[in-house]
């Protein structure tokens, strides 16, 4: 393994990362702070428990994950594809340096950018709700397989997008809206049936609730399913980014 090829892909993006520092971190930190102060602080204290918890602290495992999701896409996409804008993707690709080596140094740095991202919301949250973690060990692993997952997913949007505006459909049209409806600000108890059934189509509500789970023992989905699930969807977008280096597709004229 080309140890020394993963580690300047990895220092490069980290490096962008620093020097955009405002829009990498700040920006997204800040704007979930408003999520807590409206919704925790504001509307949560007039609202009853969920589940034997304050609507404040429940509602913190779905905003990490909110951000955590866009933000692993937005590192992974744009890092793969300013290459491919640019033309030097072609340097990388001749570079005495294997698929999986370069997949490693882009998901890695994508993903240790969600998860510094994800600690530092968990710390903010803590200045406007009280929380507790039962479970930390499974907190960090779902913290960490959720960011390599969906830096996995960016990296092959940031393949398949031919422009920038491409970078921004799946992220706006598709995993927001899944996002928000995937029990990010209630159970999915609360929902009527058929509702209630048709939501368990949606991915983004094993995440959830398998993180939520880690913080206050409590899940709408049995957690070995929601760990199954996130399993399932990394092995799917290692298969696709197998097939794109193999097949060339996007990345070879």
């Amino acid at each position: 393994m080309n140890l020394y090829g993963i580690r300047a892909i990895y220092k490069f993006e980290m490096a962008r990362a620093w020097r955009t520092l405002m829009q990498s971190i700040a920006s997204p930190v800040l704007s979930t702070s408003l999520y807590f102060i409206v919704f925790g602080t504001a509307i949560g204290s007039r609202m009853g428990a969920i589940d034997g918890i304050s609507y404040g602290a429940f509602i913190i495992p779905g905003l990490v994950m909110l951000s955590l999701l866009s933000e692993s896409i937005s590192n992974a996409s744009f890092g793969i594809f300013f290459p491919k804008f640019s033309g030097t993707i072609y340097e990388v690709l001749s570079a005495p340096v294997s698929p999986f080596e370069i997949v490693a140094g882009y998901v890695g740095a994508a993903a240790t950018k969600s998860i510094l991202l994800g600690l530092l919301i968990l710390i903010t949250a803590n200045l406007f709700v009280d929380y507790t973690i039962l479970h930390p060990f499974w907190m960090l692993a779902f913290l960490v397989l959720t960011a390599v997952t969906f830096s996995l997913f960016g990296f092959i949007i940031g393949l398949w997008a031919d422009d920038f505006q491409k970078l921004q459909i799946i992220p706006m049209m598709v995993i927001t809206p899944l996002t928000f409806l995937g029990g990010a600000f209630y159970s999915i108890n609360m929902l009527p049936e058929p509702w209630q059934t048709l939501t368990l189509f949606n991915p983004v509500v094993y995440l959830i609730s398998g993180f939520r789970w880690a913080f206050y023992g409590v899940a709408d989905v049995d957690v070995t399913v929601s760990f199954a699930m996130t399993v399932l969807f990394l092995l799917l977008c290692l298969g696709i980014i197998k097939w794109i280096f193999k097949t060339g597709y996007r990345i070879r004229p």
